[in-house]
């Protein structure tokens, strides 16, 4: 198995409020998925290339699942996360685990966004 991640999901209770926070974070712009969004679901995808390495995603609202509380920590690559690190807390989350080196591998920081859900921030400086 290679690249074991194929997508990945951000659930959201207040998705303007969670489409300003990751768009402040990592000065991008998400965009709605097709004929997918109504009453009951809204996705929000991150800008991707499917011919690169690394996993697409979305924040997704759906009705019947909250925000928060998960189990499953996904890294945002960056060139340099303490300069996404430093955009979190005016964006509305809170960072939980300032830069650290990670050895060979690297360095990360471990943040909440706006909705209460832990995600991570890796880079190689």
């Amino acid at each position: 198995m290679s690249n074991p991640v194929g997508w990945f999901e951000i659930y959201v209770d207040d998705m303007d409020r969670a489409k300003a926070f990751y768009e402040e974070v990592f000065k991008t712009e998400l965009e709605a998925i097709g004929d997918l969004n109504d009453d009951n679901l809204t996705m929000l995808a991150f800008p991707s290339d499917m011919e690169k390495y690394g996993a697409a995603g979305a924040l997704v609202k759906m009705a019947g699942f909250s925000a928060g509380g998960n189990s499953t920590l996904v890294y945002f690559s960056c060139d340099d996360c303490a300069i996404e690190g430093a955009r979190v807390t005016d964006a509305g989350g809170q960072v939980q685990q300032e830069k650290m080196s990670i050895g060979d591998y690297g360095f990360i920081i471990l943040a909440l966004d706006s909705e209460g859900n832990m995600f991570g921030l890796h880079s190689l400086q």
